[in-house]
């Protein structure tokens, strides 16, 4: 009998004969029994061993093939991407908190984004730990690493082929919703090739068709209209006297809208989206939506354009085999980032959820396959949901209801106040004083909700006004005892959300960039590579007119310092 110090393949018979010998005698295994009795147990040890190990090896294998194959898609089928941009962990901690502190909500109710947490992803560009959002989005559109402020470019300026390109080449309806300009590093780069980011004026034409690909995209909402105006148009901020949106209309056939409420008369339903459809409801941004809510008679929200694209895109499919590719980007929250203002980004955060969520409602009720793959390109302001405000030992805690005293943006109070400069001077100097009280009742204390601004904080505001938006920013941030490390990106990766679906299994665990881009392709099994070729028949090799020192500056500062401009100077 076995005990726990017999081997598990003990001899049986050998035991049975022991057992039925006297005490303290053993008895001799019989003659020419021995040895086949230990062969045949050899043989059967080898077979466990090896059964056991083909079990494991068909089981590892089994697993591989399940994450890194896709099972097969249906013939027709739609993919919507999604890019928060600027959005890094924090982020949603952030906003999952302040949504529960102002809503009441248990500590387990969550964003509608965190039950579909799929993996993370790496961010780095070719030319630096930390990416911008033209490298990043190029490593999403073209699956490929390349420089900051390349917009669908790869190094040595030669451009790359992008999966929205070779979807509309492959017969798929193809759109662009934004909250930014249209002309921003994101949606560029799924629809045009320039060498850098700041070229939005080409870029604005590329995007209407005027490009090597002829036009790519059937439908675009969002920001950025001076990028269409021309220099001699009231709210025109090109460079040169093209009316892009009459170019549009004449020469590639684009329907046009520019006000909420021409949008409105799709967004309710009242009439089909005619194809291709040019949207473009602000002069630069659509502003935050904690500024655009108490504007909603003027500007369209995300999940507003995002519902009504999905139902012109699904409209304009219906009698074909093939479904669509959109692209929806949460723009604005890398700008709340940069600006270090949290007040402003968990409402862009919340909106970007309620996007998420619309989108995924449409698969579920959409009689085609779909697949819904979200991340970010990289993260904005380095946030920290905790900072240490004195010497004394940190206290563990942060307050969320200072976010929701705020009923402004720091951006819309500082351009506010710029206005209010503006206009006093003509009539002659406001003294420091005065300008003092118009920002602590006028701003302060009904946009920011503070009623405690310290006289040295106002007097800065009211001594350089050009940095108004940071310094409001910062009197929200050290109040809730929210830290942020930089006013530019970081290196953290980033989080992947997802329906789930055919081939999503690819994108879990920790995964590069580019192997979204990869996903997006394999998806609608389309051919980049070919897009890429006739790209590069098509186009010389590009030179930058570009200035040096302009490519080197940051957007985030050229982008502030052109607004300051544009209203400082309006006077």
């Amino acid at each position: 009998m076995a005990t726990a110090t017999t081997p598990l393949l003990a001899n049986d018979r050998r035991d049975s004969d022991s057992e039925d010998a006297p005490h303290g005698q053993s008895q001799a295994t019989p003659p020419g029994r021995a040895w086949p009795s230990r062969l045949r147990e050899v043989l059967l040890f080898i077979w466990a061993l090896l059964a056991s190990a083909g079990v494991l090896v068909l089981a590892v294998w089994v697993s591989h093939k399940q994450q890194t194959e896709f099972s097969k898609p249906a013939a027709k089928r739609n993919l919507i991407f999604m890019v928060s941009d600027g959005m890094g962990p924090a982020s949603l901690s952030l906003t999952r908190s302040f949504r529960q502190h102002t809503e009441g909500l248990e500590y387990g109710d969550t964003l509608t984004l965190d039950k579909h947490f799929w993996g993370t992803s790496r961010t780095r560009s070719s030319s630096s730990l930390v990416t911008d959002s033209a490298a990043g989005a190029t490593a999403f559109s073209c699956a490929q690493k390349s420089y900051n402020g390349a917009i669908s470019m790869l190094p040595g300026y030669t451009p790359c082929g992008t999966v929205l390109e070779a979807a509309k080449k492959a017969g798929y309806i193809t759109g662009l919703v934004v909250t930014t300009d249209i002309t921003d590093a994101t949606p560029a780069c799924f629809a045009s090739h320039v060498n850098y980011r700041l070229q939005q004026d080409e870029i604005a034409l590329q995007e209407i068709g005027q490009g090597p690909l002829d036009r790519v995209v059937d439908l675009m909402l969002g920001g950025g209209r001076c990028h269409f105006l021309p220099n001699t148009t009231e709210g025109g901020c090109r460079q040169d006297d093209i009316d892009v949106i009459e170019l549009a209309q004449k020469e590639y056939g684009w329907n046009y809208i520019g006000d909420r409420p021409a949008f409105d008369e799709f967004w309710e339903g009242k009439k089909e989206v005619p194809l291709p459809m040019l949207g473009l409801f602000a002069p630069t941004d659509i502003p935050f939506e904690l500024d655009r809510r108490n504007m909603n008679d003027q500007y369209p929200s995300l999940s507003e354009m995002a519902k009504t694209a999905l139902r012109a895109l699904e409209k304009a499919t219906e009698g074909s085999d093939k479904g669509f590719f959109l692209m929806i980007e949460g723009s604005r929250i890398d700008h709340a980032g940069h600006g270090n203002d949290p007040s402003a980004q968990v409402r862009e955060v919340l909106e970007y959820d309620k996007a998420f969520k619309a989108v995924l409602d449409f698969l579920d009720e959409s009689e085609t396959e779909g697949v819904l793959v979200a991340t970010s390109d990289h993260e904005t302001g380095g946030l920290s949901v905790a900072r240490q405000i004195n010497a004394n030992y940190p206290q563990y805690l942060w307050y969320p209801q200072v976010l929701a005293n705020a009923t402004a943006s720091s951006e819309h109070l500082a351009r506010r106040l710029w206005e209010h400069i503006a206009k006093s001077a003509p009539r002659g100097t406001t003294s420091i004083e005065e300008l003092k009280t118009y920002i602590n009742e006028e701003l302060v204390i009904p946009g920011l909700g503070i009623s405690d601004a310290l006289d040295e904080e106002l007097t800065a505001v009211a001594q350089y006004p050009e940095l108004a938006q940071p310094a409001f920013a910062e009197m929200i941030s050290v109040r809730a005892q929210i830290g942020w490390s930089t006013h530019g990106h970081s290196a953290v990766d980033v989080n992947i959300y997802s329906s789930g679906g055919p081939g999503t299994e690819v994108l879990r665990g920790n995964v590069e960039n580019t192997e979204v881009g990869d996903f997006l392709r394999e998806y609608l099994a389309v051919d980049v590579d070919a897009v890429t070729k006739k790209l590069n028949e098509k186009m010389s090799e590009q030179r930058t007119t570009l200035a040096l020192e302009t490519v080197n500056e940051d957007h985030w500062t050229v982008h502030e310092a052109a607004e300051y401009r544009r209203i400082a100077g309006s006077a």
